[in-house]
């Protein structure tokens, strides 16, 4: 059953997923309504769970689900990518692809780049070591407040900074 991200408790799991360019507003109208359908009906043997998503930067879809109650299955989560596929597919963007790293270039400005290429950004200044970076662990809805958004030498990526 769907539920608006806000009102999702902070303990709700949650999956975070990157694509490598900002959707359109079309797209974003598009992207809203396919998911709410599928967290309408997303569920775990049966059982109809708590659910929701929001959309970060235009870009970072952000699925929850409240496993308080029941936990979400193998089955249910392989139904999440394959919704998430779904719209990767439809609109020629990459979104499943975990090789990505996600950096601010000003407050509401995203950059995503290949992990391949990181190296080069960093010789280049453009991503510094107090550049702002996606955690790409998080794993809870609480997590997105407390530690999504942090300096990428408190990061993975701090082996780029050492000097």
């Amino acid at each position: 059953m769907y539920l608006e991200f806000d009102k999702m408790p902070a303990h709700s799991r949650i999956w975070v997923y990157q694509a490598d360019r900002k959707f359109s507003t079309q797209e974003l109208d598009w992207i809203s309504t396919r998911l709410k359908a599928f967290c309408e009906q997303w569920n775990t043997h049966g059982t109809l769970m708590p659910t929701s998503f929001t959309i970060k930067f235009g870009q970072v879809i952000i699925l929850g689900v409240d496993e308080s109650q029941l936990g979400a299955s193998g089955c249910s989560i392989d139904s999440s990518v394959r919704t998430l596929r779904e719209i990767q597919e439809h609109l020629h963007v990459n979104i499943l692809d975990q090789g990505k790293v996600g950096y601010l270039q000003s407050e509401e400005q995203l950059a995503v780049s290949p992990f391949l290429g990181l190296k080069s950004k960093v010789t280049e200044g453009i991503l510094k070591a107090d550049s702002i970076v996606l955690n790409p662990v998080v794993q809870r809805k609480s997590d997105l407040e407390e530690n999504w958004l942090i300096a990428a030498k408190d990061s993975w990526l701090k082996k780029f900074f050492m000097n």
